[in-house]
């Protein structure tokens, strides 16, 4: 295993939640509460996936490029050149995680709320 890949592993698994397995397509896939965060192609490309307001402001300010296979979707690929682009990659999975991971503290809150029970 690579530098790059082996630095992206230790970082993300360290989130809480999180669980990596093989992807469907090659690579390894990160999820937290059952949703892809994104993958991993070895250590030279990450796609993540993202609304299609957010995909288009990552491709926009040119931290991301478009899916190499879905171009016009909310998918976003993120190509690896060297160790200098972990921290930006990091950032893109955290910032998808965060969203993923909030989404279903949103979903257990108005569930609690709605069976009347409390913390």
């Amino acid at each position: 295993m690579s530098n790059i890949k082996d630095t992206i592993l230790r970082e993300v698994q360290a989130w809480e939640s999180v669980t990596i397995a093989p992807h469907r397509f090659g690579g390894t896939e990160f999820q937290v509460n059952g949703r892809e965060i994104g993958h991993l192609h070895g250590d030279y490309q990450a796609d993540i996936p993202f609304t299609a307001k957010i995909r288009k402001e990552l491709i926009e300010s040119g931290k991301a490029s478009p899916h190499h296979i879905y171009p016009n979707s909310g998918w976003i690929s993120y190509y690896i050149h060297g160790a200098e682009d972990i921290p930006l990659l990091l950032e893109l999975l955290r910032m998808n995680y965060e969203r993923l991971a909030k989404r279903r503290l949103e979903i257990n809150s108005e569930e609690l709320a709605a069976s009347g029970k409390s913390i």
